[in-house]
């Protein structure tokens, strides 16, 4: 199986232009999309947010994940767990549970202050999953916020079943000027996981960034579906921003995020790129999707 995933992966990210790339404004919609989808499949789940609060100073409704998720219908999705850092971010957390509160909804939401590279293990940690409870953990870092090890955490902590499912966004558009202005490694090797950071620094684009990181979700912590989505700045003539990598077990979680991708923007599916360059090499994705 990783070496399918290999394949999908590397064909995957070497996709450009899309026909009609998703923009970093839609980034909301394409997460809550899929979440919307993950709750019809599973009809229960936890829902976690690393970096729950807006994104932007400016934010509306249809910019805020964690707002997005908490008000998908129908409620099956039954426990939150919502890390943030930043006080006033928290703030609007807070605002936002209490609203929900207020129009009588009694599902688990908890907010956690903190860094979620301690606070999030730590909530795990008191409140363990269930082995069958289906889970969707969206890491939504600006930079180098998340630590692997947070990363490694997730994926690992249930012992049985479906691993956590992950949304991770892998900043790529500024990561070489962010790398550059560090005065040590120390931020960079906690992010990376590993001391061997001169893969990064070495990379020549970011493509090749993100097959290091879709490698290591896929070989090192064992996802059977590992595929890097590319979100785009529609104010800097489409150039790629992040990598937005979904790592999941579930047979049907690539077919499902293809359709949200689609959705949320109108694009020509992905999935069918995949489909011609894939045939081409000799793969069949309909087979490997099943």
């Amino acid at each position: 199986m990783p070496d399918v995933v290999d394949s999908i992966v590397r064909i995957e990210t070497s996709l450009r232009p899309i026909e009609s790339p998703v923009w970093s404004e839609n980034k909301a919609k394409i997460i809550s999309k899929y979440v919307k989808y993950f709750i019809m499949i599973t009809k229960h789940g936890t829902y976690i947010d690393a970096f729950a609060g807006p994104q932007v100073e400016e934010f509306n409704d249809e910019s805020w994940s964690a707002k997005q998720v908490l008000e998908i219908e129908p409620d099956w999705m039954r426990r939150f767990i919502l890390c943030e850092l930043n006080p006033g971010q928290f703030s609007h957390l807070e605002r936002l549970v209490a609203e929900r509160r207020a129009k009588g909804d009694k599902r688990k939401i908890e907010l956690h202050k903190g860094d979620c590279n301690v606070a999030l293990p730590e909530a795990l940690r008191q409140k363990p999953l269930k082995p069958k409870e289906a889970t969707f953990c969206l890491l939504d870092q600006r930079t180098f916020e998340c630590d692997w090890s947070t990363v490694r955490s997730i994926s690992t902590h249930k012992t049985s079943g479906n691993k956590i499912e992950l949304f991770y966004f892998l900043p790529v558009s500024w990561l070489a000027r962010s790398i550059s202005a560090l005065k040590t490694d120390d931020q960079l090797i906690r992010w990376w996981g590993r001391d061997d950071v001169g893969l990064l620094k070495a990379a020549k684009s970011i493509h090749d960034v993100a097959k290091l990181f879709t490698d290591r979700f896929s070989r090192e912590l064992g996802y059977a579906s590992v595929i890097a989505w590319p979100i785009y700045d529609r104010s800097e003539a489409g150039r790629i921003m992040y990598f937005m990598i979904h790592a999941a077990d579930h047979a049907d979680a690539p077919k499902l995020m293809n359709r949200a991708y689609r959705q949320a923007t109108g694009a020509l599916e992905p999935m069918a790129h995949l489909q011609m360059e894939l045939d081409a090499a000799g793969f069949d994705v309909d087979a490997m999707l099943r």
